[in-house]
């Protein structure tokens, strides 16, 4: 493991284990979200709040249940490189960190009632559905993470789910019915479906990053992610697929007259992602791909707010 148990304090030890770096997917699509919102004026604050809360606070009880779970099928090992886990390095008791797992979850669970009573039985399936996805990514019986679909999970509920519910809530709460039984008319547009697909791929960029640098030792560990599944280069690969569809996105809907020029903002942060990718493409070695993880959220959060201001500018000038 990466740091002595000895030279980390509990209080630190519970961040690390939150692992802010990863954050970015849970702030950004919501970001996007209310950018589509403001264009088509249904900004609401409360719910925008709402759904940010709920986002970090899966995000968090997501990575507590990935380092609970590894730990405890023997997935992170002495060998593993990067960030430190602290259930296997021991920073942190497992009976500790599986009662963390329920208390955040539990937190948001509360926040999502509120989302409940104004989006009805979609924002119920998004948020419980979302919560077993966490869980079962490495727990249960069949952890669908050791089997090469956490991409598809993180593209789903970190991008697609995430921007379009929080647009879908702000739109839903300028309704007069509360807790609509499916999605009403109007609270769901083809633009921010596609909106939704930079905060996806780049989301997946980050854990593909991840997934990069433990292609050995999770082969060793019987942790079939996909990039164990297609091999080191086809990996990289997958990540300039993602990095890229993200910058092109802006260009179709810079091709929209509703939206026009202003949606290339994010086209500023491609110095950044050339930067990053050329990083992912040569190097191995966690010494060097954690700051690029990290530096791929940097990218995905700036990306998102010059996307959001984009898509906005329209509305508000």
């Amino acid at each position: 493991m990466s740091r002595p148990a000895a030279d980390v304090s509990k209080r630190k030890a519970w961040v690390m284990a939150a692992r802010p770096h990863t954050l970015p997917a849970g702030t950004a699509p919501v970001i996007v979200g209310v950018g589509v919102a403001v264009h088509d004026g249904v900004f609401a604050l409360f719910p925008t709040l709402a759904a940010l809360v709920g986002a970090l606070l899966i995000q968090i009880g997501t990575n507590f249940a990935n380092d609970y779970f590894d730990a405890v099928k023997g997935a992170d090992t002495d060998e593993r490189e990067g960030f430190t886990r602290v259930t296997a390095s021991g920073l942190i008791e497992p009976d500790e960190v599986k009662r963390a797992i329920i208390v955040t979850y539990g937190l948001a669970i509360g926040v999502g009632l509120y989302l409940v009573a104004i989006g009805g039985v979609p924002i119920l399936f998004v948020g419980l559905s979302g919560i077993a996805a966490g869980i079962l990514y490495t727990g249960g019986p069949y952890p669908y993470g050791y089997y090469g679909l956490g991409d598809l999970f993180v593209f789903v509920y970190f991008g697609v789910f995430a921007v379009v519910g929080t647009y879908y809530v702000q739109a839903a709460s300028t309704m007069a019915d509360l807790f609509p039984l499916w999605v009403p008319s109007g609270t769901v547009s083809l633009a921010v479906v596609v909106a939704s697909l930079p905060a996806a791929t780049l989301s997946t960029a980050i854990l593909n990053v991840n997934n990069i640098r433990d292609i050995e030792t999770d082969r060793k560990a019987g942790k079939r992610t996909l990039a164990v599944i297609l091999g080191d280069r086809l990996s990289r690969l997958e990540y300039v697929f993602m990095i890229g569809t993200a910058y092109v996105v802006p260009v179709v809907f810079a091709f929209d007259s509703d939206f026009g020029l202003p949606a290339l903002l994010p086209l500023l942060t491609l110095p950044l992602a050339v930067s990053v990718t050329l990083t992912v493409l040569t190097e191995s070695g966690g010494d060097v791909l954690d700051p690029a993880l990290e530096r791929t959220g940097q990218v995905m959060v700036a990306h998102a707010v010059l996307f959001a201001v984009g898509l906005a500018l329209p509305q508000v000038i």
